[in-house]
């Protein structure tokens, strides 16, 4: 799994802070650090519609379409993925969840599958058929790429939720390596999300 930060709202946390305080017409209170306070307080009283007003794209690479079918449900979020109708996937990566990977018989039968699909994908374009309808033979192991961009509010909603223990391992790995460019990026913003390593899960506390 990649990911590469494209963009992030310019000074964003004090965009943040810019736009809240024209709801409360409190500019006088502004000062070089009152941001941090400022988004404290509306991460403690849940005033995230603030947050909108600042975003940030990513290139995600490396993972699996089991992944992003769940990734673009969240329809906050605009996105641009990899087309396996235009792409010619021939050498297609996959990718193989620990848990075959770990079982010996199961590996077998699991890397067997993927070359018989990838021999019997380019049998189909051999025979003159299109790469929009050879897809359809296709897994959801199949590696793919995607941009994601959303605004602090949604991406906030997605790495809480996809960052459960509930939540589908790839994607909870994704959610977790989101949160470490966005701590760097904008650490007030994300202040009350904690990463638990011991069971890589995103715990959200009380500020």
């Amino acid at each position: 799994m990649r990911i590469e930060l494209l963009y992030i709202t310019p000074n964003a946390e004090k965009v943040i802070e810019k736009a809240g305080r024209t709801s409360y017409q409190s500019f006088e209170k502004q000062t070089e650090n009152s941001y941090k306070k400022f988004i404290k307080m509306l991460i403690r009283n849940k005033h995230e519609s603030v947050l909108e007003h600042a975003s940030a794209s990513f290139r995600i690479s490396g993972i699996s379409r089991a992944l992003t079918h769940q990734l673009v449900r969240h329809r906050l979020c605009s996105f641009t993925q990899q087309s396996q109708r235009y792409v010619n996937e021939n050498d297609f990566n996959y990718i193989e969840p620990d848990d075959i990977k770990r079982n010996q018989s199961a590996h077998k039968i699991y890397t067997e599958l993927m070359e018989h699909v990838r021999n019997q994908y380019s049998q189909l374009r051999d025979l003159g058929i299109r790469k929009e309808d050879a897809r359809f033979i296709l897994p959801n192991s199949i590696e793919s790429e995607i941009i994601m961009t959303a605004n602090f509010r949604e991406l906030r909603h997605v790495i809480r939720l996809r960052g459960e223990k509930a939540a589908q391992w790839e994607i909870r790995c994704l959610a977790i390596e989101i949160l470490k460019i966005l701590k760097r990026e904008v650490p007030d913003v994300f202040q009350d999300m904690e990463i638990n390593e011991k069971d890589q899960t995103i715990q959200v506390k009380e500020v």
